[in-house]
């Protein structure tokens, strides 16, 4: 069974960068779509970015397009979420799915694997 651990969250200034990881253990993580969601107080979790299992296909969400960059090492079993020009509307909790069919996968429903979360705070 394969467990995903996030980390790399905290809290930081509008205007800062963070890089979240997703590090896999049970089971490589090459042989699958991985993406991040994340959940702001009092809403639904949404899709933010998709990678492919060989990293040559992404997918973003409109809001993140030029400011977050999905990426993968399959050698470390890892999964990274760079995020610069951190906004407020940024705060919530990301977490690292895996699973889907493609990148085109942008519905919870659609990821069999999941991390606990991490917790990004952006103050303004």
């Amino acid at each position: 069974q394969v467990q995903l651990v996030e980390s790399g969250g905290g809290l930081v200034q509008a205007g800062d960068s963070l890089r979240l990881s997703c590090a896999a253990s049970g089971r490589t993580l090459s042989n699958y779509v991985m993406a991040w969601f994340r959940r702001a107080p009092g809403e639904e979790r949404a899709f933010v970015a998709a990678i492919s299992r060989g990293a040559t296909t992404t997918r973003y969400t409109e809001s993140v397009k030029g400011r977050f960059t999905i990426s993968r090492d399959n050698t470390k079993n890892t999964v990274y979420l760079q995020m610069n020009s951190l906004k407020p509307d940024d705060t919530a909790v990301y977490y690292c799915a895996g699973g889907a069919a493609s990148t085109s996968a942008y519905l919870p429903g659609m990821y069999d694997l999941w991390g606990q979360g991490t917790q990004v705070t952006v103050s303004s």
